[in-house]
């Protein structure tokens, strides 16, 4: 049996776990013991306690590993799959860090790794859908809409972190960078708000995030946008906690103690944003692609709506996260792709057995994209 070792074991990487379990021998490492001693109730799954920031960590976990995963914080994932790669060993991650990824691909082509990142739903499904079409007509357009919210709305916040907390305020800080008529334009975080009416959601505001990364490289597609969805009004407050400098990692002196904004606005907003035990939520994303194909313009638009697994007790978030990340690690373990180097998802859609397989790997296990076709 195939060992895989998950690096995080949150929200989405205790999913993952799981998930691979049934058909792989899974080790998931941590820092956290309570987040460990949940997961080791699965008979399946060994676990293992570690910190990531000590150098020279990951590459001993993963030494006897046939694939590794990653799903730690966006903050120390650059330099986790660095280490993984220097252990010579392919990899699907999902924690979404700010560096380029580019940046490591000569390392893994060197040391002969497939590196399968961003591969998550977006970004991941976006990049995958993009991929895909791109090589069977002239894309034009690619637009991808996307959030994750809490069916009930509390005052003040209409909001639940289903992913790391430090990560969705990344989101609201980091310049968002679209493509328009061929030029990068670079723009603020939640900057251009839209309304858009979703079916069983309702209205939706939508607004510029950083959420292209590697696409801005790979496709030549003239105009590609990506925007993040929250529930009308939440960007008032989000530019309010931002401008004041609550999200500021510059120190200020308070009484003669240096502290960071960012430490303090962490400390007090990550357990109003904790989602509780069983709290219902859903993913909704929507992603346009249009073009021209023999000769004719044409329009594709994918609808996803997920919802809370009550059975498993899986958010949406992770349910349509971790099933892309999994559904990628057995097309890498059955052999299906194997390019050495940096790969986004995008990459991956070039190929129709692998774009085919991930959406009927999420089709089994309730995860659906309706697609609709305007010619």
């Amino acid at each position: 049996m195939k060992k895989i070792t998950v690096l995080g074991a949150g929200l989405v990487g205790k999913l993952i776990a799981i998930d691979l379990s049934e058909s792989f021998a899974v080790t998931t490492v941590d820092h956290d013991a309570n987040a460990l001693e949940q997961l080791a109730r699965h008979s399946k799954i060994k676990t293992k306690k570690a910190d990531f920031s000590v150098a020279g960590t990951v590459r001993k976990l993963v030494a006897d590993s046939d694939l590794v995963v990653g799903a730690v914080p966006g903050n120390m994932g650059f330099n986790v799959v660095r280490e993984v790669i220097e252990a010579g060993k392919n990899m699907v991650d999902i924690s979404f860090f700010a560096e380029d990824a580019f940046e490591l691909d000569s390392l893994a082509k060197n040391n002969g790794c497939c590196i399968v990142t961003d591969c998550g739903v977006a970004p991941g499904m976006g990049n995958l859908i993009l991929g895909y079409h791109n090589e069977k007509m002239r894309v034009q357009s690619f637009k991808c809409l996307v959030g994750g919210l809490p069916f009930k709305r509390e005052w003040p916040w209409e909001y639940r972190a289903v992913f790391s907390p430090i990560d969705v305020i990344e989101e609201y800080t980091r310049p968002a960078r679209y493509v328009q008529n061929g030029d990068i334009v670079i723009r603020e975080a939640l900057s251009d708000p839209e309304l858009i009416h979703f079916e069983n959601i309702g209205t939706l505001e939508a607004w510029n995030s950083d959420g292209l990364r590697s696409l801005i490289k790979t496709m030549s597609v003239p105009n590609m946008i990506e925007k993040t969805l929250r529930y009308p009004g939440t960007i008032e407050y989000l530019r309010v906690l931002r401008d004041t400098g609550y999200f500021s990692h510059e120190k200020i002196n308070i009484d003669g103690v240096k502290i960071k904004p960012i430490d303090l606005t962490s400390k007090l907003l990550f357990s109003k944003w904790k989602l509780k035990p069983g709290e219902k939520e859903f993913t909704v994303m929507r992603v346009e692609v249009e073009g021209f194909q023999n000769g004719l313009n044409k329009t594709i638009v994918y609808d996803l709506f997920d919802q809370f697994d009550e059975e498993k007790g899986f958010t949406s978030m992770a349910r349509t996260t971790g099933y892309t990340c999994t559904a990628v690690a057995n097309i890498l373990l059955k052999g299906k792709y194997s390019r050495k180097g940096i790969n986004p998802p995008e990459f991956l859609g070039k190929d129709p057995d692998c774009f085919n397989f991930v959406f009927q790997y999420l089709k089994e296990r309730g995860v659906v994209y309706k697609i609709n076709i305007n010619e």
